[in-house]
């Protein structure tokens, strides 16, 4: 079995070298193979996502990503997040799970990943009007509804469908979709909610919520406001799934090239997203609740300077490789 590793830019190396002693201890048989992806890979051939790295995640069990970005391809034609976007799409890892835990919070964020704004028609028209178009087909509402609705079952089964209905085309899509395919569903209860209304009660009572399902761009600005209300991005991990082939594993941070470097990165984010990759890529549940309860350990014991304290990443990760 391998997992590819994209280490990526500014502080994904650092972290990505904590995942790795992870890893290698709670799954010694599994091969690391390191591939060059984000402005590194641009910088060495032109290309954030070098053909021979997206045939390595290809073939690979699952793919752990490190944060990408460089504020000198910020306006440059060819910048690192298309290769996150081409990746996504080559690997066809249309669900993106955002857990969150904190002091009675458990929810879950189910958000397609692979449609809507991000993906349909844009351009410029002649009289200088600027457009984004927000697309979905039955089919793909469909598939993400039912990966939201089996984690929901396996969770406290509560599911909360979050739309723009009374507005948008797309949402009514989406809410017909959903009430479509729940009564296949009958032990999970659902409630449809406007985003604007899961914004407010996401940021003032987390705790309702179990499992939040919704499409790309509310999925998007919606994980992040629970990443805040949890402790902040620099703690969030995420997964991103298919139906086949592997799954795309990283924290959602960014590369933070004010710090890369100078060995001060909190690699929670990296480590919880290793143990996604654990449950999800990997078929390991119970290492990955071990890595869980030792990230949290550690988050007590070893607090990084964002959070406080004084620890290294690396006297973070030996945190961890003690507490497990």
């Amino acid at each position: 079995m391998t997992v590819v590793c994209l280490p990526g830019d500014g502080i994904g190396p650092e972290v990505m070298l904590e995942a790795r002693r992870v890893l290698e201890r709670l799954a010694p048989g599994v091969e690391l193979e390191e591939r060059l992806f984000g402005a590194a890979a641009i910088r060495a051939g032109g290309d954030p996502l070098p053909a021979e790295t997206l045939a390595a995640c290809r073939a690979a069990q699952a793919v752990l990503k490190g944060p990408i970005g460089d504020p000198a391809f910020d306006a440059a034609d060819v910048r690192p997040e298309q290769g996150l976007l081409r990746l996504r799409k080559e690997l066809a890892v249309y669900a993106n799970l955002r857990p969150a835990r904190r002091d009675g919070v458990d929810l879950l964020i189910v958000r397609e990943l692979t449609g809507g704004l991000y993906f349909g028609a844009r351009g410029t028209r002649p009289d200088g009007v600027v457009f984004d178009t927000c697309e979905y087909h039955p089919s793909e509402v469909e598939r993400i509804a039912r990966r939201g609705f089996e984690l929901a079952f396996g969770r406290r089964r509560r599911l909360t469908s979050v739309d723009k209905a009374n507005v948008l085309e797309t949402s009514r899509l989406w809410r017909r979709v959903v009430n479509e395919i729940a009564p296949d569903y009958p032990d999970v209860e659902v409630e449809h909610m406007l985003v604007d209304n899961a914004a407010m009660q996401l940021a003032s009572a987390p705790e309702r919520f179990d499992v939040v399902l919704t499409e790309n761009m509310f999925g998007d600005i919606l994980s992040d406001l629970v990443a805040a209300v949890t402790g902040g991005l620099g703690v969030a991990p995420s997964a991103s799934l298919g139906d086949a082939g592997p799954g795309l594993f990283e924290p959602v941070h960014g590369s933070a090239p004010d710090i890369a470097g100078r060995g001060v990165a909190n690699p929670a984010a990296m480590l919880r997203s290793t143990a996604l990759l654990l449950q999800h890529g990997l078929s390991r549940p119970a290492e990955a609740r071990a890595l869980e309860t030792a990230v949290d350990e550690a988050l007590i014991r070893a607090p990084t300077p964002d959070l406080g304290g004084t620890a290294t990443t690396r006297t973070f990760g030996d945190a961890v490789l003690a507490a497990l």
